[in-house]
């Protein structure tokens, strides 16, 4: 998706994001610095995006690429934004029949009826092949 004639590129993205480049053949990535770092542009090169933690607004994050010509020459630019979603289990965890978000038996179980802990049965069979 790179334009035509771009040799480089440069990442900057805002504070809730961490981008990784990964280069083919290497299994480690490479943390991406502050502005003004540029990598060459060879196929196999990937970009990896994540988030640590939820959005306070819808796309309140953003990950903006530069290509550069020969020469350190900016051709263009490409841009997202992001959106960190957060999930959690909730669960009936003290078994009293209340739903609770942060209950502090959520991390652990315990067998019995003075027990704790949430009891999920899961349906790993093939019902529809």
């Amino acid at each position: 998706a790179a334009p035509a004639g771009a040799v480089a590129f440069g990442v900057k993205h805002t504070e809730g994001v961490s981008v990784d480049v990964l280069f083919r053949g290497r299994a480690e990535p490479e943390a991406v610095p502050g502005a003004g770092a540029r990598w060459p542009l060879d196929e196999g090169t990937v970009l990896r995006f994540s988030m640590s933690r939820a959005s306070s607004e819808v796309n309140d994050n953003k990950v903006t690429v530069s290509f550069f010509a020969e020469g350190g020459k900016p051709i263009n630019q490409a841009g997202v934004f992001l959106t960190g979603v957060g999930i959690s289990l909730d669960v009936d965890a003290d078994r009293d029949g209340v739903v609770e978000r942060n209950s502090p038996n959520k991390a652990s179980w315990a067998w019995g009826p003075e027990g704790h802990g949430a009891i999920l049965l899961v349906s790993c069979d093939k019902e529809f092949p």
